[in-house]
């Protein structure tokens, strides 16, 4: 009788080793396989809530804008803006978008806004142009990078996985880049010095990626070139300028002008 309890005790430990080591495995295979759909590029140090890549930005009341500059918003008719757009602290006359160009609210701090449309209301701009450069440190101050100077800054004919990257030169896009990812992927770009993107390029998302969960945060001028498309929300220092018939979907938040020419800038869905 005990002699069959000893090897009952026997087959129950080896049937327990046998489990957890069949378990870790099928983790492992869990892991390499999203690892795979990433094409294969690693992603480390992850802390997204339910999702890969770094923890989102919180753009405070900034987030209600398609497009926010401190200095001003140029424009060559007709542009296409759906999102809220402001001005702060210029005065409304530097905001040159038309009514009919604005599917959204208009703010500015003076009355001198587009008539008879824009909203004076200076105290929420402050607020949200505050907003915006408290994003803009929170990106720029975010640690241990899991990509730094990928590609030498050229990022052109890539598919990048979530995380955070890191250049301490310019970036440029000289051909489509695809980011892949789910819903709550998050991708941080870091970039001391310009964003440079080509002609006739496309910033594409892929497996469920959203733009509202990629901030580009940009020390130096962003350039969306002509007939492109581009994705996410752009954390300026400096101007963004979109070229001749591009398209956005994300954010223009701009620590100096905006300038448009004939664009469809379209805010991500929240």
């Amino acid at each position: 009788m005990n002699k069959c309890k000893g090897s009952s005790k026997m087959l129950f430990m080896t049937a327990a080793i046998l489990g957890t080591f069949v378990a870790g495995s099928a983790s492992a295979d869990s892991h390499k396989n999203r690892i795979d759909d990433h094409h294969s590029l690693p992603v480390v140090g992850t802390s997204a809530i339910d999702g890969i890549g770094p923890m989102p930005i919180n753009l405070g009341q900034a987030e209600t804008f398609a497009i926010l500059s401190q200095s001003g918003i140029t424009d060559v008719y007709r542009s296409d803006v759906v999102g809220d757009v402001g001005t702060s602290p210029i005065t409304g006359a530097a905001l040159l978008l038309t009514c009919g160009e604005v599917s959204g609210n208009i703010y500015t701090v003076d009355a001198a806004g587009p008539l008879p449309c824009a909203t004076t209301d200076a105290t929420f701009l402050t607020s949200a142009v505050g907003d915006m450069g408290f994003a803009y440190d929170d990106a720029a101050g975010r640690l241990s990078p899991d990509f730094t100077e990928l590609g030498a800054g050229e990022i052109g004919g890539l598919t990048l996985a979530p995380g955070l990257y890191k250049w301490t030169t310019g970036v440029m896009i000289t051909t489509d880049v695809t980011l892949a990812g789910g819903p709550d992927d998050v991708w941080i770009f870091q970039v001391a010095g310009t964003l440079n993107q080509a002609n006739a390029t496309r910033v594409t998302l892929a497996n469920g990626a959203l733009a509202k969960n990629v901030f580009w945060q940009v020390a130096g001028a962003v350039t969306v070139g002509t007939n492109s498309h581009f994705e996410g929300i752009v954390l300026g220092k400096t101007m963004i300028a979109v070229n001749t018939g591009s398209t956005v979907t994300g954010r223009l938040l701009a620590q100096t002008a905006v300038t448009l020419q004939m664009n469809a800038i379209t805010e991500p869905a929240l």
